[in-house]
């Protein structure tokens, strides 16, 4: 049987393997799973580095930064420190994960990241809590390039126990154990509790769950991609199945750069289409408006829909016929 630095070190081969990348970068944060990580990758690719992301939000972070980068350096890897700056809207996860990814984008190749099973797991019960659509329920994708996550089938204790075998010290992030979030809870209460009534197996199930419906969305996302009628016309849009109609929806909203749309943005563009009573415009992110006038859907800047300089609305009279 294959043990824990085996097991971790085929998953990433796996994934090498299929991708086929021309350059590989590890991001490491020095805890257990991107150290397992990185410490595969540092047997399978020579030609590897590993980022640091330094998010200076807890004191002592440089100097844990820069222990994970010559960790690194130990396994034979280059590595080198990034130190962003964590602000912006949407608290401090989002605006973190936004500056991580940020300085992690490289200029070609895949980047590594140390997701595990128990990650995609947690991640799968956000979507459920939050009901937050199909699209968030099957969680990440294991290549969503440029970034890759070999170790989706790979369980926390395992990467956990390759380190143990390798004398990898690792950092304990004190915010993985902090109740104040919301992932921390899942990780720690709802999760060892729904084990505990379902008599194991739960994170697996998540996952496999996550798999099949990543499956059924590529599926609809690829019909939706065919769709020949007009994206913008009322009348095209009505005759399509809820299920994609939302996604040619979703496809239109992304090419005109409407960014961070979620299942209930949609939802509302979708009940121009699907309950029109002569509502008004729907307000989405970005600073945009999307409005029926006309027998067809508009977006355009806030600012014009609050101006009045903006296509006009069109009334339910004018969108029904007459009796």
């Amino acid at each position: 049987m294959n043990g824990p630095v085996a097991s971790v070190r085929g998953a990433v081969r796996r994934f090498l393997d299929e991708v086929r990348p021309d350059a590989v970068t590890v991001a490491v944060s020095g805890g257990a799973d991107s150290l397992a990580l990185a410490y595969a990758v540092s047997r399978l690719r020579q030609d590897a580095c590993a980022v640091v992301v330094d998010h200076q939000l807890q004191p002592g972070s440089a100097v844990v930064a820069a222990r994970a980068a010559s960790t690194c350096v130990g396994f034979g890897l280059t590595a080198r420190v990034e130190t962003v700056r964590v602000d912006g809207p949407g608290g401090p996860e989002a605006a973190a994960r936004r500056a991580r990814y940020a300085a992690l984008t490289p200029a070609s190749g895949v980047v590594l990241l140390g997701h595990t099973l128990d990650d995609q797991a947690e991640t799968v019960l956000l979507g459920l809590g939050r009901g937050s659509g199909p699209r968030s329920i099957a969680g990440m994708r294991s290549y969503d390039p440029p970034w890759g996550r070999p170790l989706l089938g790979v369980s926390r204790a395992v990467t956990r126990a390759a380190c143990v075998e390798q004398g990898i010290d690792v950092w304990e992030d004190p915010h993985n154990v902090d109740p104040s979030f919301t992932r921390v809870r899942l990780r720690s209460e709802v999760l060892p509790l729904l084990e505990d009534v379902l008599q194991g197996g739960v994170a697996s199930s998540l996952a496999r769950t996550a798999a099949q419906l990543r499956e059924d969305c590529d599926a609809l996302d690829s019909l939706a991609a065919a769709f020949t009628g007009d994206r913008c016309a009322v009348g095209d849009l009505a005759e399509l199945p809820v299920a994609l109609r939302r996604r040619v929806l979703r496809s239109w909203l992304i090419e005109v750069e409407v960014p961070e749309l979620s299942d209930s943005h949609l939802r509302r563009v979708d009940a121009l289409v699907s309950e029109w009573r002569g509502q008004g415009g729907v307000w989405l992110p970005g600073g945009f408006v999307v409005r029926r006038s006309h027998g067809r859907l508009v977006v355009e800047p806030e600012s014009e829909a609050r101006s009045g300089a903006g296509t006009a609305p069109e009334s339910r009279a004018e969108s029904e016929p007459e009796s």
